[in-house]
This record gives structure tokens, C-alpha cells and sequence, in this order.
């Protein structure tokens, strides 16, 4: 523990699983109180029940869903009220829609993807404006993605959702910048809950998902990404705004095949 954000108020969506309850348990783990939110409310309470006890931080878990504002809101103003204020912001929620080809994508399916991703972290963002600025300043990241950067196969919306949330990082922090707000983004590759699943489900895929990583591993949500964004959420990048971070090993300068094998299949479908 360095103490980087002792007593800061941080807010953790998807905070509860997978890269989330990495991100959490590091800021905790750091000295922050931390508001752990996620649609299976119970989780989210039980996790921070163990960080609190853990790290002797306070924890509170909540049910939210970030696709509705309501919700949203109800979730700035639960940490503001349990902690006081609000310093950090970590935008970690997302939704990835049935693996399928760019033309049997529905309109449902990009409208709920853009409802977890930009529209819950364009909401978040703006509900938490005016405490940050009260507070002198605050540290929002997003999450982007690698996805996005190479237009991975069946993620159509999905990446485009990433896109969105990029354009927002950087308005954010030439507009908010003035606050002492800053607002960065990382491109996380790490044992998130779909990834984590699949190596434990199918013979040999954490071999073949990281044999083109320049590091040869998966990144671990608590000891690879949660430091990255600890560091972006403390003073010690108070000078680093707008910026994109890969957290990938590396994965980024070779990519990765994303070609579905069935791909005859998946296309006799359309």
C-alpha cells in the first residue's frame, strides 16, 4: 500500500467481476472508499463487505444499471451521500452483444450496448461534474479497446460503442481540463469474465489467446490493470490528460486474428 489516494472517494461500475473487482480491490487496497456498483446487486453488496473488511476502507455495493439514467444517478448520489464527495471515476462497465456478422446486428442490440457503454459512462461523467468540481478536481477514466482498434470480427457495435467513449474521453478533458478534472482511457486485455470463462470452458484457449502477446500471458485484472488505473486515478499522473493507455502486454503492435472460423456458416445465416 502507497497511499496514493488515501481517503479518496472512487465509484467502480461492474466493480463486482472480472477487470472490475481487480480495479476495485487495487484502489481499496490503496486507501480509497469505494462505491462498487452491478446489476446483480447481492454480489456487488458481498464484494465490498470483504474489501471493507479486508482493507479496512469503507465499501458500499449497490444494483445499478448503467444503461438507465436513473439508475446512474441514483449511484452518484449514494457515494456522495455515504462518503462526503467524489474524486474518481472508473467507467468499467460494458455489454457485448451475440457474436455475430455486421449485418445480423440488430438495432436492439447496438441501442443497448450504447446504453451500457456511452450513454452510462456520458451520464456517470456529467452526474459527477459537479462534485468533482466542488471537490477542487477529480480522475475519470474510460475503458476502450483493442476491439475497436482493430475492428475486431462480430463486434460491430461494440466497437463502435468504444469509439464513442473515446470521443467522449477527449472532449471531457479539453473541456473539463479547466476544472482540474482529467479524463483518460485504457485498453484493457485481461481475464475479464468472458476471457476468464473461455480458459477455464475450452481446452487450450489461454494458450492460443496469448500466443501473439509480446508478454506470452493474460494480463491479471488485480496486479496488471487495477495499478495502471490507480495510477491515473492519483496525483502522481496529474499531469496526464486526454491520453490513451494500452494495458495489453503489448497485444496491440501485432493485434490478433478475430476471423470467426465458421465464417461460410455464419454468412448462409444472413
Amino acid at each position: 500500500m502507497t497511499g496514493l489516494v488515501q481517503d479518496k472517494v472512487a465509484i467502480v461500475t461492474g466493480g463486482a467481476k472480472g477487470l472490475g473487482y481487480g480495479i476495485s480491490r487495487c484502489l481499496a487496497r490503496d486507501g480509497a472508499h469505494v462505491l462498487i456498483t452491478g446489476r446483480d446487486g447481492a454480489t456487488a453488496e458481498k464484494v465490498a463487505a470483504q474489501i471493507s473488511e479486508e482493507f479496512g476502507v469503507r465499501a458500499v455495493g449497490m444494483a445499478a444499471d448503467v444503461g438507465v439514467k436513473l439508475d446512474v444517478e441514483a449511484m452518484i448520489d449514494r457515494a456522495v451521500a455515504e462518503f462526503g464527495g467524489l474524486d474518481i471515476l472508473i467507467n468499467n462497465a460494458s455489454l457485448l452483444s451475440p457474436n455475430i456478422l455486421l449485418e445480423q446486428k440488430t438495432d436492439e442490440m447496438l441501442q443497448r450496448t450504447l446504453e451500457i457503454g456511452t450513454w452510462g459512462s456520458w451520464w456517470a461523467m456529467r452526474a459527477a461534474f459537479p462534485h468533482m468540481k466542488a471537490r477542487g478536481g477529480g480522475s475519470i477514466v474510460n475503458f476502450y479497446s483493442i476491439d475497436a482498434q482493430t475492428g475486431a470480427w462480430l463486434h460491430a457495435d461494440y466497437n463502435m460503442n468504444k469509439g464513442a467513449i473515446m470521443g467522449l474521453t477527449r472532449s471531457a478533458a479539453v473541456e473539463w481540463g479547466r476544472f482540474n478534472i482529467r479524463t483518460n482511457a485504457i485498453a484493457p486485455t485481461g481475464m475479464g469474465q468472458v476471457f476468464a470463462q473461455l480458459a477455464e470452458e475450452v481446452p487450450g484457449f489461454l494458450e492460443m489467446a496469448t500466443a501473439s502477446n509480446p508478454l506470452k500471458r493474460a494480463g491479471d485484472p488485480e496486479k496488471d490493470i487495477g495499478p495502471v488505473v490507480l495510477f491515473l486515478a492519483s496525483d502522481m499522473s496529474r499531469f496526464v490528460n486526454g491520453e490513451l493507455i494500452n494495458v495489453d502486454g503489448g497485444q496491440h503492435l501485432p493485434g490478433y486474428v478475430s476471423v470467426p472460423h465458421n465464417l461460410a456458416e455464419m454468412e448462409a445465416q444472413t
